[in-house]
């Protein structure tokens, strides 16, 4: 027998977690959410820093995410820089 779904079922919903990231911010560190293509996830603090390049705006990060923006974008939230 089929399983019943619920039509506020979101099959794409993960649990958002906490990750080490470097984002790509040319207008500096003034924001506190960023879409997807900006960010890029690593496995760990320390290498975050190993490939943020500030002169390059490539700012360290830990950011929470992705989660759908209201607008339907996939965003990230800042929870704090770490260069």
């Amino acid at each position: 027998m089929p399983q019943a779904t619920s039509l506020f079922t979101d099959i794409e919903s993960k649990v958002v977690g906490t990750s080490a990231v470097v984002i790509y911010s040319p207008s500096g560190k003034k924001r506190t959410r960023y879409p997807e293509g900006v960010v890029e996830i690593y496995a760990s603090e320390d290498e975050a820093r190993a490939h943020a390049d500030p002169d390059r705006h490539r700012h360290a990060a830990l950011a929470s995410g992705p989660s759908r923006s209201s607008e339907g974008f996939k965003l990230f939230y800042l929870v704090r820089w770490l260069d």
